[in-house]
């Protein structure tokens, strides 16, 4: 039971519960640095280690942290890991901090990772809001690399840096063309979470502590028979 709850925490973020997609959470930074593939897996990746770190730290001191100052408390530890993050892509991808300028230590204030630390990391132990911090880390990076690689293809007429086809649309990395990709990617994620929802008939009995020792199916039977005469 432990190893599927655990699943579903690592899960959830990918599509139903898709910080971007259907929480619209971190917008800004989401239709800012998309209009590459490169930079959106920089800021995914920036934000993934950011997630997964600071849910680690709050959930340990969680306990420990007074609740009048829980907010600042979290935010410093976010600030901290952000710093940390800032100073290793400095070194060793220079040309992403540069292609993220202002929205890499704008990570801080995202609300993706303000957020899972005051609804899930500050009220569940330690491995289950690590598992929650990368969840929702892989479903923002998938968001922000499926509207990279769209508004790439089409507004620059390439894929990760190579060339691909002549035509050129420049109003997909422009911010109406960001706001068209985010749109109809927000529109894909609510139909598949729409199809993955719906309900499933089952029988009757399902449920029932003493369906498997019930050799007639009474209760079942007894649903068929009112059904029947209601028809």
């Amino acid at each position: 039971m432990e190893k599927r709850s655990y699943l579903k925490e690592l899960t959830k973020g990918i599509i139903k519960e898709n910080p971007v997609l259907c929480l619209v959470l971190g917008t800004c930074p989401t239709l800012a640095v998309t209009t590459s593939a490169f930079n959106a897996i920089g800021m995914g990746v920036a934000a993934t280690a950011v997630l997964i770190c600071s849910n680690a730290v709050i959930s340990l001191l969680r306990k420990f942290i007074p609740d009048k100052v829980r907010i600042p408390a979290y935010i410093t530890i976010i600030a901290g890991f952000v710093t940390v993050v800032q100073m290793l892509v400095k070194a060793f991808a220079p040309a992403i901090n540069n292609s993220l300028g202002i929205y890499l230590p704008l990570i801080v204030v995202n609300c993706i990772i303000l957020g899972r630390a005051e609804m899930f990391a500050g009220k569940n132990p330690v491995l289950p809001s690590i598992l929650d911090g990368l969840g929702m880390g892989i479903g923002f990076t998938a968001a922000l690399l499926c509207m990279g690689i769209i508004r790439e293809f089409f507004g620059s007429g390439s894929l990760f840096g190579m060339p691909i086809m002549p035509v050129q649309i420049l109003i997909f990395i422009l911010p109406p063309g960001g706001f068209f990709v985010f749109g109809i990617l927000i529109m894909l994620a609510n139909k598949l979470n729409s199809r993955a929802g719906k309900k499933v008939k089952t029988s009757p009995c399902d449920g029932c502590p003493m369906s498997e020792n019930c050799a007639e199916k009474s209760c079942e039977k007894t649903a068929k028979e009112a059904t029947a005469n209601a028809d």
